[in-house]
């Protein structure tokens, strides 16, 4: 047998966006923060009572709270409730897969996302979405030469409605200049693209009409930190004549440093691991490792006294978590997300509940406790200190 080439992606025929069969509208799914939540079963509202005031204490005390999510809180329509939350200052870190970075980009670009993966995969077009891939990869290219991750470069572009394209022959004498620079890689990869799709330098207007409530737009708006955690092939901006391997992997790279220095300010701080099973508890235990090491060569003690909420609608398997790991052959020991997030120090809480029910409940809790704040007026809360 002889090695086989690999699948040449430049053939790859795209469509566009305005044809595909998109399942979700936004207009139909999002989430006002303002209107009444789903009621939660006793024992979820206490945990929703006590997550809102460890969020508080963290913030009081300038401790990070972090929220890691994946694409179906975007797809249900949660992105008002993570803006809102920025808003206030009530988050200091969000984190979310490759394909919630997507679904806030189509949601801001068209105001639709989600296609049928059985129908498309047969028919060949699944993921081939001309915009989709063409602008997100466009994106972290650009984002690169400027040495930002996946999050701030793909939030820059929908917040500023598009990008300003540099001169091939600037790229060219930059390389050629300082060809030992740290962005010469980047430039290298973003000059070659120009070239190859024959991208024209200036201005690059894109209307993203639904940006406000695009969660990568707004961490840009707040200069909040917003990381973005891909897997190359996990995606459908690899289906596409312009995926770039090296961007998508060099953008992530940042991404990855940037989480860890967020969760370097956990100790008495807040982490939400909201429905995703394997980026959150995949990347926050590397994360967690790399701070721990570091504090250690320095004396200082490993990241402590901070809570995890793992949120989830998969049977727990009625397991304590408090009671410390089970045995192997109980089922709750296969899931990964609790087990995972159960090493990790501090504590560690299983909400079994529909993510976008718990959120909504923790955010009005949130606002109560600010709106009772204002009520009372800075005098009390002098005489409370």
């Amino acid at each position: 047998m002889s090695y086989p080439e690999p699948l040449d992606l430049s053939r790859l025929r795209v469509r566009l966006l305005a044809e595909r069969r998109s399942l979700s509208r936004l207009a139909d799914i999002l989430v006002e923060p303002a209107e009444d939540p789903p009621p939660l079963a006793p024992e979820l509202a206490d945990l929703a009572d006590e997550c809102a005031a460890r969020i508080l204490e963290a913030r009081a005390r300038r401790a990070g709270v972090m929220i890691l999510y994946g694409a179906h809180l975007i797809k249900n329509g949660g992105q008002l409730l993570l803006i809102r939350m920025m808003d206030a200052g009530w988050v200091t870190h969000l984190a979310t897969n490759g394909a919630g970075s997507i679904h806030d980009w189509e949601f801001a670009f068209h105001g639709r996302s989600t296609e049928s993966v059985r129908e498309n995969v047969a028919a060949g077009c699944f993921g081939t979405w001309d915009e989709t891939g063409r602008y997100i990869n466009l994106a972290l290219l650009l984002g690169g030469v400027r040495g930002e991750g996946y999050g701030r470069a793909l939030g820059r572009f929908i917040y500023q409605d598009g990008a300003f394209l540099p001169d091939p022959a600037e790229l060219e004498r930059q390389i050629r200049d300082e060809p030992d620079h740290p962005l010469t890689a980047a430039r290298a990869d973003l000059l070659r693209h120009l070239r190859q799709f024959d991208w024209k330098p200036g201005p690059l207007m894109l209307l993203h009409p639904e940006r406000n409530a695009s969660v990568l737009a707004n961490a840009c708006r707040h200069e909040t930190p917003m990381t973005v955690h891909p897997g190359i092939g996990y995606d459908i901006i690899t289906n596409h004549p312009a995926f770039h391997a090296a961007a998508i992997g060099r953008a992530a790279g940042i991404d990855f440093r940037l989480l860890a220095a967020s969760v370097d300010t956990l100790d008495g701080g807040v982490v939400l691991n909201i429905g995703t099973a394997i980026m959150g508890p995949q990347v926050f235990e590397k994360a967690m490792s790399c701070v721990n090491n570091l504090r250690l060569q320095q004396g200082r003690p490993v990241v402590h006294d901070h809570t995890i909420y793992v949120i989830d609608i998969q049977d727990g398997g009625g397991w304590n978590w408090d009671q410390g790991e089970p045995p192997r052959d109980n089922p709750a020991y296969y899931l990964r997300f609790c087990k995972s997030f159960s090493r990790m120090g501090g504590r560690m809480r299983y909400v079994q509940c529909d993510n976008i029910a718990f959120l909504h409940n923790v955010y009005q809790r949130l606002a109560r406790s600010l709106r009772a704040r204002s009520l009372r007026g800075p005098a009390d809360d002098e005489e409370d200190a």
